[in-house]
């Protein structure tokens, strides 16, 4: 069972600590959504209808695709999140956005978590999410696609976006570095980094009660294990 005895501050109390010791917040740049959307292509459904939240592991994703200029072009990063945990399920990196690129990010999380088949993935209306390909991907890993609503706006993925901010605003922005310094293969790197290994496993995420995404699933097992026997 999960100890009582661990206190977490909350929010609040965390920005009025910083501000105290001069440790400024700084409002996170507003990603822009890159995807544009195929008007002749077959749509599916909206499951999630903006409810980013999941009660227990593999139930329910949400992915997307960044853009971020380099040394020598531009690297596009697709990422699955848990909605669980936020727990980044699958990654993929490429200095294009094709199809291929989401496939990849399905066929990395279907490899490392096999029990993501009867998972909903929620994803927007881009021409990536429509493609052929794709479909035939999650027709063979046998899960349900979700997507934004008909006319939705980017709050129908919030969830993805706020992750993509986060991201570029630790790896760069905070410490006044510019994605431009570095060349494809470097960021490809550092990204994969921050969210498999640093998101994943260290960072502090007020979405889980300030839990890492693997400490909290991991008491979710502790717990499920605990009350089987």
């Amino acid at each position: 069972a999960e100890r009582s005895d661990i206190y977490i501050p909350s929010e609040g109390t965390v920005r009025k600590i910083m501000s105290e010791i001069g440790i400024v917040h700084k409002v996170r740049h507003k990603p822009n959504s890159i995807t544009k959307a195929d008007k002749e292509a077959r749509k599916s459904d909206d499951l999630i209808k903006r409810n980013f939240r999941s009660e227990k592991p593999l139930e329910k994703a949400v992915t997307d695709i960044s853009e971020i200029p380099a040394k020598d072009g531009k690297i596009y990063i697709s990422v699955l999140f848990d909605c669980f945990d936020l727990m980044p399920l699958g990654f993929a990196a490429a200095d294009n956005m094709k199809a291929d690129l989401c496939v990849k990010t399905l066929e990395n999380a279907y490899c490392s978590y096999p029990d993501i088949r009867g998972m909903i993935i929620h994803s927007d209306r881009g021409s990536q999410y429509t493609s052929v390909i794709y479909r035939k991907t999650i027709e063979r890993i046998d899960i349900k696609q979700s997507m934004n609503s008909a006319g939705g706006r980017c709050h129908d993925n919030a969830r993805c976006e706020s992750m993509w901010a986060r991201m570029k605003e630790e790896i760069f922005y905070s410490r006044k570095r510019r994605s431009e310094e570095y060349t494809i293969e470097e960021l490809k790197c550092m990204i994969w980094r921050y969210f498999m290994s640093y998101w994943a496993n260290r960072r502090i995420c007020s979405a889980n009660g300030g839990l890492p995404p693997s400490i909290k699933r991991k008491r979710y097992y502790e717990l499920m294990l605990y009350n089987y026997f």
